[in-house]
């Protein structure tokens, strides 16, 4: 920024301060941000759409054999760009934004603001089998974090406005203000009180308000409720939230399958090469696998099946409603394959969409079977298909009452509220026994990244070690004489604790004060008694960098020990002491809780 600007921008936040009250501010801000998320949903909406139809023009759909081609080409293009330009791999967008929330004080890059507007058209646009709320997500939060620290606002107002962030993207493309909170809240594990709940509301708000400037009225799923919930389906809707649980388990599990077979291949081209053939193989007999699948939903709610599956190998054989079933039932399977090739071949996306066919097929499909068995039983396909919606969202995610308000809000009004809440809490419930974690949080509970609404954990999960190591103790080593130790260390330390490390700062015990206290006045033995004779192994060690503060925390209390030493890469680098941990546990608690 030239420094006449810089000076002006200056002179502004003066003015702000003095001026503008830090609520109102936050309250400005949340509107801005909520504009700027809606702005970037339409923009990654409208460029995705844009080389669609690019490709539409060029007859590229006229034939199914060209969709080998098609995520190939879509995801070298992605390479190239994460290769020359972005030069890092790409991540997912909710957990680095989680990360970011526990770890980095809510700071993203601004690279993070453009990189998702141009890999994500280029995944979704040439068929990769993935979503675009991830990435509005990501970009609109990317915005919300930068400009917070071009305002020089606090770290805990910026976390909060990076959660406003993603309520405007996600309100702006699904036109649901009420679930883009409840997401916030779920996910981000924020606690709902009129602090954060004022600002959400008003980014949400920012945010729909955008999609309708721009896209008019025009809404994501064309839909009008035409059949209410009936308490004789109640047990149809049970053995809905059933399915939807086993295949909330399945899409999790074949996430991590997945990925764990495309870490054999070191090469990224290997990945691509593998992952693009495999995504055409699907593409060529499932069409309806192509991109993010809202045609498909949209097809199954007008009761037009055979649209929804489009031209596939099988169209002779159609005409028997089992095969349609068996088809559907397929693409509720290869989903959750295609989603996450998509994502190891090297693509990017998000989950919640692809979360969303899934759920519609199956809820679809279990309709079908119902109203065909021959037993009398009649049930509403459309219904079912928007509950089974609900039903893989709040088991793959663990979010249940953003499952139940976004369905509610797409239908517009609250009348299948109840078989809702049947379907949506028992997938939630069996998944969350089955599965602690989700595709969003496994990775980050590793490394004790993950944010919870368990105060303590969500505080410990806050900390960063580097700010409790201490390193003002006084090393010794192992063939230095009782004498030498007390005249070169003891003497000049005030801490009654002495590493002993060998020559490549490798830690091989300790000496406690209380140790040599007993005889430390007795010169006889300053020659002939050695450190090595006198250290002890630590009751614990503390691992950079592999140890959570949690596990910290409880290596202490099992322990029972005042001072433990910490270990980065095989070598001693400083002690923790219980004390200061405690001291900074209660800083951010504050921090935290004020």
């Amino acid at each position: 920024m030239p420094s006449r600007y810089k000076k002006l921008f200056t002179k502004f936040l003066k003015w702000r301060y003095k001026n503008i009250s830090n609520k109102t501010f936050v309250h400005i801000m949340s509107l801005v941000v909520g504009f700027l998320a809606g702005l970037v949903a339409v923009t990654l909406k409208n460029l995705t759409y844009f080389i669609e139809s690019l490709l539409k023009m060029g007859i590229i759909f006229s034939e199914n054999q060209l969709y080998f081609v098609l995520p190939t080409i879509g995801l070298t293009l992605v390479f190239l760009y994460v290769k020359f330009i972005h030069k890092e791999p790409l991540q997912h967008a909710v957990s680095s934004i989680i990360f970011s929330l526990s770890k980095k004080k809510g700071l993203l890059r601004v690279k993070d603001i453009y990189t998702p507007l141009i890999a994500a058209p280029l995944t979704v646009g040439f068929g990769g089998s993935v979503g675009l709320l991830g990435p509005a997500v990501k970009s609109g939060s990317a915005l919300s974090s930068n400009l917070s620290r071009l305002f020089r606002v606090d770290a805990k107002t910026r976390s909060l406005l990076v959660a406003c962030a993603s309520a405007g993207a996600i309100s702006s493309i699904f036109q649901s203000p009420i679930a883009a909170i409840i997401f916030a809240v779920e996910v981000f594990t924020l606690d709902l009180t009129m602090l954060s709940m004022l600002p959400l509301l008003l980014a949400s708000i920012a945010g729909v308000l955008t999609s309708y400037f721009f896209l008019g009225n025009q809404v994501l799923f064309n839909f009008s409720l035409s059949e209410g919930f009936q308490l004789k389906d109640t047990a149809f809707y049970i053995v809905l939230g059933v399915g939807t649980a086993f295949a909330s388990i399945y899409f999790t599990k074949m996430y991590f399958a997945i990925f764990s077979f495309f870490k054999r291949f070191k090469s990224p081209k290997y990945k691509l090469l593998i992952g693009g053939i495999a995504i055409g193989i699907m593409l060529y007999a499932i069409p309806p696998l192509y991109g993010e699948g809202f045609g498909f939903i949209n097809n199954l709610l007008d009761g037009d099946h055979l649209k929804a599956l489009g031209k596939t190998p099988f169209d002779s054989y159609t005409h028997n409603i089992w095969v349609v079933i068996a088809l559907l039932f397929g693409i509720t399977i290869f989903k959750a394959i295609a989603m996450t090739t998509t994502f190891a071949a090297g693509g990017a996306g998000g989950i919640f969409i692809p979360t969303m066919v899934m759920g519609s097929a199956l809820g679809n499909v279990v309709a079908k079977v119902i109203n065909n068995l021959g037993l009398g039983f009649a049930v509403s396909e459309s219904n079912f298909t928007l509950i089974g919606m609900a039903g893989l969202i709040a088991g793959v995610i663990h979010a249940p009452l953003t499952a139940i308000f976004l369905i509610a809000e797409i239908t517009g009004g609250y009348q299948l509220f109840v078989p809702l809440m049947i379907t949506a809490s028992i997938s939630y419930l069996m998944t969350k026994n089955a599965l602690d974690y989700t595709i969003y949080t496994k990775e980050l509970a590793k490394i004790g990244a993950l944010l919870t609404h368990d105060k303590d954990q969500m505080v410990l999960g806050l900390m960063e070690m580097d700010d409790v190591i201490e390193q003002n103790f006084k090393a010794v080593g192992p063939k230095m004489s009782l004498g030498q130790m007390l005249h070169d260390s003891v003497s000049k330390s005030k801490r009654n604790i002495f590493p002993v490390l060998d020559a490549d700062e490798r830690l091989m015990g300790i000496i406690v004060l209380d140790d040599i206290r007993d005889f430390m006045f007795n010169t006889d033995l300053y020659d002939s008694v050695f450190v090595e004779n006198l250290m002890h192994a630590p009751p614990e060690q503390i691992f950079y960098g592999k140890d959570s503060m949690k596990q910290v925390m409880k290596k202490f209390q099992e322990s029972g020990a005042w001072n433990l030493p910490v270990i980065k890469d095989g070598k001693y680098i400083g002690f923790i002491s219980k004390s200061k941990l405690l001291t900074a546990y209660r800083r951010e608690l504050i921090n935290y809780t004020g």
